[in-house]
């Protein structure tokens, strides 16, 4: 076989990637069956809704658990559970399309372990920090505080790399600003939700994060950097 020839035509992704998209796939895959009347019968039509209304969050939520001063556990998965349910079919695939892209990124820098605890982190930040802006009573669903997360360390590596070329660190944030500036902008035209502050929460758990779980530390990372 010539040189090359046995190369796969697209590079794999790490696992870990995969084992945060597939349950998300298979719950969009489950509720739609429902929605098109290939599985649950008439009751397959309301899954999305009895989906949001078990597993997504309310900001009340937190503050109940606050001032009750009690552990409630079904208010508390809220926080790791909302990712799971998306308002559309195609809400969950861009979703989805943000972590296989930037999770591959970052899959290839940090470790597994690390890419997972990036993604779970942002999740739970966006939903704390979201829970603690007064005001806010529309419930908080969808994987992209998390997928946020994802781009907080893809942004984060980008940023070690322009400090190593003794670049201008602030091009590492383009990406995370034009992002934002777009949800703002449909905001206002259209009248969008507030859960841009999930989003934003979970960049910067995402960046902050990626401090304490790159390989070998933030001193590692320069040094391999330096060296490509």
């Amino acid at each position: 076989m010539r040189p090359g020839y046995d190369e796969r035509p697209v590079n794999p992704l790490p696992r870990v990637v995969w084992l945060i998209v597939l349950p998300l796939a298979a719950m969009e895959a489950w509720i739609n069956a429902g929605i098109l009347g290939l599985a649950g019968g008439r009751s397959g039509i309301g899954w999305r809704n009895a989906m949001a209304q078990d597993w997504a969050l309310e900001p009340q939520m937190l503050d109940q658990m606050l001032q009750g001063g009690g552990f409630n556990a079904d208010f508390a998965m809220r926080f790791l559970t909302y990712p799971l349910v998306h308002g559309s079919f195609t809400h969950a695939l861009l979703a989805m399309v943000f972590i296989l892209a930037l999770g591959k990124f970052v899959g290839e820098v940090f470790r597994g372990w690390a890419v997972l605890a990036v993604f779970l982190a942002a999740t739970v930040a966006g939903g704390v920090v979201y829970s603690l802006v007064p005001g806010l009573t529309t419930w908080l669903f969808g994987a992209y505080p998390g997928a946020y997360g994802l781009i907080g360390a893809f942004t984060f590596i980008l940023w070690a790399r322009l400090g190593a070329e003794h670049a201008n660190r602030a091009r590492a944030f383009t990406l995370i600003a034009f992002l934002l500036g777009i949800q703002l902008v449909f905001g206002a035209l259209f009248g969008g939700k507030p859960d841009w502050v999930a989003d934003l929460a979970g960049f910067a758990a995402g960046f902050g994060l990626s401090f304490l779980v790159v390989p070998g530390g933030f001193a590692h990372l320069m040094r391999v950097i330096r060296q490509r």
